[in-house]
């Protein structure tokens, strides 16, 4: 099986999980209020979290790309659409380091879902006077630690996946190109955010610094968390 074969074969299994799981909410009103009472807490602790980056010349735009378009509370159904629009001509319609940046954040959207409603089951009662005790209370209970770390990893893998696009040459012309006709084709979700984190990341020039941050930061709270120390998420 090719490299690019293995990618769509992950794309699709993501896709359809993520797919699922959002039929399966938007049937259950009070459990679709809840994964939005959840969802933004998280934003506000990640904005709280990394509030240095967020205000930062340089790494403001990638902090910001981070913490809406793929580890906030944005919804990503019209990029789900949009990959699965494109994956039979995927090879003609996007570069490979396009691909794999969003395999990486399909898979980040998939995992993030599926934590985010063992959090919820966790949390009960709880969800409607959220803090960071009950929140560590619940982020125990559930004993993830396999899958905190994947997420984690999946920011990491995202961020090189972003830093390679921004490298490759005329990669910017090209994506300037493809607006016209991903709009034409129904894709211009899929292509503003790559469009999004090309911008983001070219501002930086070099990601290592950003990336060293944002992930040690994220695995200092989750190490913490799973100590049973609550303080470093905030209030």
């Amino acid at each position: 099986m090719s490299e690019q074969s293995d990618v769509i074969e992950r794309l699709t299994r993501d896709l359809d999980f993520a797919a699922r799981l959002r039929e399966t909410v938007r049937a259950d009103p009070k459990l679709e209020a809840a994964r939005q009472r959840l969802r933004a807490w998280q934003a506000v602790r990640l904005a709280h979290t990394h509030a240095d980056l967020l205000a930062s010349p340089t790494m403001g735009p990638a902090a910001t790309f981070f913490l809406t378009d793929l580890y906030g509370s944005k919804d990503l159904s019209r990029l789900d659409a949009d990959v699965r629009r494109v994956m039979p001509t995927t090879k003609r319609l996007l570069p490979a380091a396009g691909l794999e940046t969003v395999a990486d954040a399909i898979e980040l959207e998939a995992l993030s879902e599926r934590l985010d409603m063992a959090m919820v089951a966790a949390l009960g009662s709880k969800l409607t006077a959220l803090d960071a005790a009950a929140y560590g209370r619940a982020y125990r209970k559930t004993d993830r630690r396999k899958d905190r770390e994947r997420q984690i990893d999946l920011i990491e893998d995202l961020g090189h996946s972003l830093d390679r696009l921004v490298h490759l040459p005329l990669i910017g012309t090209v994506l300037a190109m493809m607006h016209g006709p991903a709009q034409f084709a129904g894709l211009g979700e899929l292509h503003n955010f790559l469009q999004r984190g090309y911008d983001a990341f070219r501002t930086m020039g070099d990601a290592g610094e950003f990336l060293n941050l944002i992930v040690g930061r994220e695995r200092k709270i989750m190490h913490a968390l799973f100590a049973g120390d609550d303080s470093l998420l905030g209030g």
